[in-house]
């Protein structure tokens, strides 16, 4: 088993994490379509690592209209997807419960809304492939929520709610249709990405080469390789 051949959605694949997965998913064979809002910063990336193997798409992944249309192109020049990482994020935080401003909780929330999104829009993909795999990236925080990152921490949550949602249907598609399981959801845990941005594309990228069962509706602590 590897992702050789396979076709991944990277979902905010702009970022520093986005350019290591596509690295290391395009070293290993894979299709990726890199995602993001930004069409300037989707062409610094395939500048950086080559367009052989690289589908760049521009699309605003809160909107589930632009979502749609989104499969619909990925479908007719790729055909099935068969993983999905998603990397969609950012931060805001501080001044205890009462600095955490409607604002502040709106901008972490539009992450928990490009997941239902793409999440929905690939499923019956993911289902139906011989071999997917999809992750998202969580935080500590979920386990340990501070009042100054209450917004953060509870979008986090929400998000690894949704991930394991996503593992419970995998697992029902695959007894109702007597099938053996071969799609997994696996939630990354870190404190932070900087630094850990190879680890997570070559974690992500090694999914592949485990049995579906034995991973989804897991959680991996992302640490420092090194340590």
């Amino acid at each position: 088993m590897s992702v050789a051949d396979r076709v991944v959605v990277i979902a905010g694949a702009t970022s520093a994490s986005g350019l290591a997965a596509t690295r290391e998913l395009m070293a290993a064979g894979a299709t990726v379509i890199a995602v993001g809002r930004d069409a300037e910063k989707l062409q610094e990336l395939a500048d950086a690592v080559g367009t052989d193997g690289l589908r760049t798409e521009v699309c605003d992944l809160t909107d589930e209209a632009d979502v749609a249309a989104l499969a619909e192109r990925v479908h007719a020049a790729e055909g099935p997807v068969d993983g999905l990482l998603h990397l969609v994020g950012g931060w805001r935080g501080g001044g205890g419960l009462a600095g955490q401003t409607e604002d502040d909780y709106r901008f972490l929330e539009r992450s928990f809304t490009a997941l239902r999104h793409v999440s929905r829009a690939f499923d019956a993909d993911l289902r139906a492939s011989s071999s997917a795999r999809t992750a998202i990236v969580s935080s500590v925080a979920v386990n340990r929520p501070l009042a100054g990152g209450a917004n953060y921490a509870a979008v986090k949550a929400a998000s690894e709610a949704w991930a394991r949602a996503v593992a419970q249907g995998f697992a029902k598609a695959a007894k109702d249709s007597g099938q053996p399981l071969a799609a997994a959801s696996v939630i990354f845990r870190t404190q932070s990405l900087d630094g850990l941005e190879q680890a997570l594309a070559q974690r992500f990228t090694d999914l592949w080469t485990t049995p579906a069962a034995e991973t989804n509706d897991t959680i991996v602590e992302l640490t420092d390789p090194s340590l």
